[in-house]
Parts: structure tokens; C-alpha cells; sequence
């Protein structure tokens, strides 16, 4: 009898120890999950806000030749006739 009462103590354990281990190892998963979720909110943000500047600038760059000009000589190099490029040699 004592026997039986053993093994089944040493069931009961192993079967708490189971699920302590399953709840362990869900719990690791959900805090990396969690993480994860963080950092992608963040590159969400990021990317809204890169979206937001790209939606201004291509609003800009439909009304204004100006700002059309200034990017094709900052992005593009592009100069006027007569003009001539002048650059600078940082060291």
C-alpha cells in the first residue's frame, strides 16, 4: 500500500513539474513575442513617419518647379546651361 501511494506521489511531481516546465517555456515565448511586437511597432512608426515626409515632398514636387530644380541639382547633379560645379574636397 505504501508502495502505491509512493508511485503515485512520484506521478503527481512529475505531472506538476510538466506543467511548471509548459508554463515556463510559454511564458519565455510570450515575452519574445511581446518584444518582437515592440520592435515592429517601432519600424511601423518609423516607416509612417519616412511616408508621411515622401507624401509631402511628392505634393511639393507637383506644385513647385523651384523645389523640383533644387532636388534635380542636390540628387541629380544636374547644373543650368553656363553654370559650372564647383566642389569642395573635405578631408
Amino acid at each position: 500500500m505504501k508502495k502505491r501511494l509512493t508511485i503515485n506521489k512520484v506521478i503527481i511531481v512529475v505531472i506538476f513539474a510538466v506543467f511548471i516546465f509548459s508554463l515556463v517555456r510559454q511564458g519565455i515565448a510570450l515575452k519574445r513575442i511581446k518584444e518582437s511586437l515592440s520592435v515592429e511597432r517601432q519600424n511601423l512608426n518609423q516607416l509612417k513617419e519616412e511616408n508621411e515626409k515622401l507624401q509631402a515632398e511628392v505634393e511639393s514636387a507637383q506644385s513647385d518647379y523651384e523645389y523640383i530644380e533644387k532636388l534635380a541639382r542636390e540628387r541629380l547633379g544636374l547644373i543650368k546651361d553656363g553654370e559650372q560645379v564647383i566642389e569642395s574636397l573635405e578631408p
